[in-house]
């Protein structure tokens, strides 16, 4: 389950053409380099957000062993907004011969789909042949449309 992932390309085009839509009203001394060069910090503040975001529920999945997949067996419940945090409640079908736990990974996106935060959760002691529910959580404030969807599942 370890492994680097790094920000997905619309994570990084959208934080440049925010920041090139911010730089329009610049000054005339400003050059093409200078504004790429801002451009290109503001996309890398996205990318960083995606990498910190993701690290933090990766480091919980490092931590076990010998878990298995079931990412199909996960199902996200619509987004509402609560205090500004964005709340999913996340059912997990335990298709194991034994009770088990689930660790997943919500992933909350925008109506296009863009990366907004990541949260990791814990499913505790479902049944064999049962379903257990814990809820989501963001980690900061997010409004709009906000969407969650499973990155990735284990039982363990």
């Amino acid at each position: 389950m370890t492994g680097y992932r790094t920000a997905p390309a619309a994570v990084v085009a959208a934080a440049a053409l925010t920041a090139l839509t911010a730089l329009t009203g610049c000054s005339d001394d400003d050059t093409p380099a200078s504004v790429a060069s801002r451009a290109a910090s503001v996309a890398s503040q996205g990318a960083d957000a995606f990498a910190s975001a993701t690290a933090e529920a990766g480091e919980r999945f490092d931590d076990i062993r010998n878990g298995v997949d079931v990412k199909g067996d996960v199902k996200p419940g619509a987004v509402t907004l609560s205090g500004g945090r964005a709340e999913a409640e996340v059912t997990a079908t335990n298709t194991g011969g034994s009770r088990k736990s689930f660790l997943v990974q919500v992933n909350f996106t925008d109506g296009d789909g863009t990366f907004l935060d990541a949260v990791a959760v814990t499913v505790s002691d479902v049944p064999a042949g049962g379903s257990g529910k814990a809820t989501a959580r963001s980690n900061r404030d997010l409004s709009g449309a906000v969407k969650a969807e499973v990155d990735r599942a284990v039982r363990y």
